[in-house]
């Protein structure tokens, strides 16, 4: 029997008896009426006692629920926590190498300033000697500036070579391009143009590297670096998708360099290029 119908009943007795006692002229109910009254407050008690541990069981589940929801707030909290620290030391540590970075460029640009302003010094010195513009016996001032006590040539090639290889590639080119400026005609200018169409390489610029390795096997086609200037031409337009005139290339660099190791390295590239 349901909590309801037991409420009923209950409210029907409270008011049944007392009208039945008044009609009975003050007469007590029968056993029977107090035994069934009885019987409905017994079930209606284990009906409360029943929906109370319903409701203490479906609070438990909640209660555990709750519990599991805040253990696994706590583990996230602890990975964020995890994750925030290591974000903020790779920061730190990204912000110490750009500040190392920061100080090798200054140094360098401090070094070509210096290197600069040394070899117009020369210049203007040569220059007062001869009392013209030009050094003597038709030769570039930069070569005469290579006579005296300043950095020459091949200092200032040393000099790009290591801003290249810690990847400075704006200070290398800087240096290479017044090398080519002050000394145009020394040994090390056929390396110094291929360098420069190396800082463009190793910064990405596929298109301005190209040209540069094209001027460089132009300039010196006799020369070394002429068939690495043009291995390197059969790498950009192999990059770039251009199969065939990859494979002209790198068939061109075998025919007209064949001793060199560009011919050896080109016969691979061949094969693989498909």
């Amino acid at each position: 029997m349901g909590t309801g119908i037991v409420a009923q009943r209950l409210r029907r007795w409270r008011l049944v008896l007392p009208l039945a006692l008044v009609a009975a002229g003050g007469c007590f109910a029968t056993r029977e009426d107090v035994r069934v009254l009885q019987d409905d407050l017994t079930r209606m008690q284990a009906a409360q006692r029943s929906e109370d541990s319903a409701h203490r069981a479906a609070l438990e589940v909640v209660i555990e629920q709750l519990g599991r929801a805040q253990d696994t707030l706590r583990v996230l909290s602890g990975r964020t926590a995890k994750w925030q620290g290591d974000v903020s030391e790779n920061l730190y540590s990204v912000g110490q190498q750009l500040i190392q970075i920061e100080e090798l460029t200054g140094q360098s640009q401090k070094q070509l300033s210096v290197l600069h302003a040394s070899l117009e010094a020369q210049h203007a010195t040569a220059s007062s000697a001869t009392g013209i513009g030009a050094a003597p016996g038709g030769a570039s001032p930069g070569d005469t500036a290579r006579g005296g006590g300043g950095p020459g040539p091949d200092q200032l090639y040393q000099l790009a070579h290591e801003q290249l290889r810690r990847g400075s590639t704006g200070a290398a080119r800087a240096a290479l391009t017044d090398l080519l400026r002050q000394y145009p005609n020394s040994d090390v200018a056929p390396y110094a143009h291929l360098d420069v169409a190396e800082t463009y390489a190793q910064e990405g610029n596929a298109t301005v590297a190209d040209s540069a390795y094209q001027d460089v096997i132009a300039r010196y086609p006799t020369l070394g670096i002429a068939a690495t200037a043009l291995y390197k031409h059969a790498g950009v337009l192999a990059a770039a998708g251009k199969v065939q005139p990859a494979r002209d290339a790198y068939q061109d660099v075998i025919r007209k360099y064949p001793r060199s190791d560009e011919a050896v390295l080109a016969k691979d590239r061949l094969r693989d290029l498909k």
